[in-house]
């Protein structure tokens, strides 16, 4: 059963819940000190960008992925996104499909292999900085400004797949927010040599709402995320209603949700994400909003690209 992300994981501060879960962080870091240790690397003739990150859920890794995806192809790139054939993320998979070329594979390096065969000349991986045997010409790590690293521990005590130290192997960090020079430099002690992105979500079909009551429902890696982003576009929000991340709504669910908004007199409205999770016959009565990555600067990154892989 998927459960809501733990509230303390967000708290900037000791709460006795991590620091009962602290031992067990302890072993999970060291597990992966060791997998890293055992893991052999493999080299791949095809240039690999990663698209990561080290807090878990709700960062931007797919609408990122999306954007890479579309600047490759104005660089005249044959690029495709591989993705890792999770039963729980098949979400993500029909939404990468809706915009790129995607190869979904049981193994990333075999889904590698398969492109080269095909002739694509650059990979994106969505997700992947924790697949510690594939060598990587860059590493794109993604945050979100509103939970940044949560309370810094690892998991179980804490939002973070990895501690900090690990961006030691990251090229360029894309921050989800408003410029935080404070942040940067708390990034900057892991790593000296890293580059920063800025990045907003933006949507084109938000207009079309701006006169109506909405019931909004997400089941993301940070659903508070979505519902401020419509908040923040000056949409009139009469009830959030959040769910695990990568939830698979039942007929139970779609029936209370459909209720809610007719007892409201409102639009019942959630993610593209989550919109591709629900029962067809029950998509006719909800809308969704398309979310894509708005960079502060596509050329730079453009440029960037150009240069690293070629």
């Amino acid at each position: 059963m998927k459960i809501l992300k733990p509230k303390f994981w967000d708290i900037n501060k000791i709460s006795f819940f991590s620091i009962i879960l602290l031992p067990f962080s302890l072993i999970y870091q060291l597990l992966i000190i060791i997998k890293i240790y055992l893991t052999k690397e493999i080299n791949f003739s095809i240039p690999i960008i990663c698209v990561g990150n080290i807090y878990i859920g709700g960062t931007g890794k797919t609408p990122l992925s999306i954007k890479i995806f579309q600047l490759l192809k104005e660089l005249k790139m044959e690029p495709i996104v591989i993705k890792k054939d999770h039963k729980n993320q098949k979400d993500e998979i029909l939404l990468l499909k809706k915009y790129c070329n995607v190869l979904v594979s049981r193994n990333r390096s075999d889904g590698i292999l398969e492109a080269q065969k095909k002739g694509f000349n650059v990979v994106i991986l969505d997700d992947g900085y924790q697949d510690f045997k594939l060598k990587k010409k860059i590493n794109f790590i993604c945050f979100n400004l509103k939970q940044k690293i949560g309370n810094g521990f690892t998991i179980p005590a804490g939002p973070l797949r990895q501690n900090l130290n690990s961006l030691k192997n990251a090229e360029m960090i894309f921050l989800n927010g408003k410029k935080d020079s404070y942040f940067e430099k708390q990034l900057k002690k892991y790593n000296s040599k890293l580059n920063y992105m800025y990045f907003e979500y933006t949507s084109k079909n938000l207009n079309k709402y701006q006169n109506d009551k909405l019931v909004v429902f997400a089941g993301i890696g940070n659903p508070k995320n979505f519902f401020d982003f419509l908040k923040e576009n000056k949409l009139n929000i009469v009830k959030e209603i959040s769910y695990p991340d990568h939830y698979c709504y039942t007929e139970k669910n779609l029936l209370y949700l459909n209720e809610t908004a007719k007892s409201c007199g409102a639009k019942l409205i959630t993610t593209e994400k989550d919109y591709l999770r629900i029962l067809p016959r029950y998509q006719s009565n909800i809308e969704f909003v398309s979310i894509e990555a708005e960079l502060e600067d596509n050329n730079f990154l453009k440029k960037y690209l150009q240069e690293t892989i070629q």
